[in-house]
């Protein structure tokens, strides 16, 4: 708060004890708050004033779009998106009938090739194993 520590507000303190004396210094820390609580109420109606005016005005719109724009890549992928139409969510693309064949032909082929893979290798993990007659 000011840019003051809490050595420097406890001597304001002791110095407005002082130069207030305790009696009246109740009342005036509780009219500091009162002014203070009207201060950020003002604050708070200005901002919310603002934010409507903002709104009226189209003026969200239009910082939405030169937040987009300040990230091209992000612009780039939504406007692409726009144009194929291709605006569903990213776990479910939509592809032609073609491209999906061709999708569930490869999931096959890698499928089979994974397992052809494992079974490979603990038939070489089997024959690697060191038989009980060695002793």
């Amino acid at each position: 708060m000011f840019g003051l520590g809490w050595s420097e507000m406890v001597l304001v303190g002791i110095v407005a004890l002082i130069v207030i004396g305790p009696k009246d210094l109740p009342g005036m820390f509780r009219t500091l708050g009162q002014f203070t609580g009207k201060a950020r109420g003002m604050a708070r109606e200005f901002s919310r004033a603002m934010e409507a005016a903002a709104d009226e005005s189209g003026m969200n719109d239009i910082s939405k779009t030169v937040r987009a724009a300040a990230n091209p890549q992000k612009f780039g992928v939504d406007k692409i998106k726009e144009a194929t139409g291709m605006t569903q969510a990213p776990e479910k693309p939509i592809l032609s009938p073609e491209r999906q064949a061709a999708k569930e032909k490869m999931s096959d082929a890698m499928a089979k090739a994974a397992t052809d893979r494992k079974a490979r290798e603990a038939e070489e993990a089997a024959a690697a194993e060191p038989k009980g007659d060695d002793k």
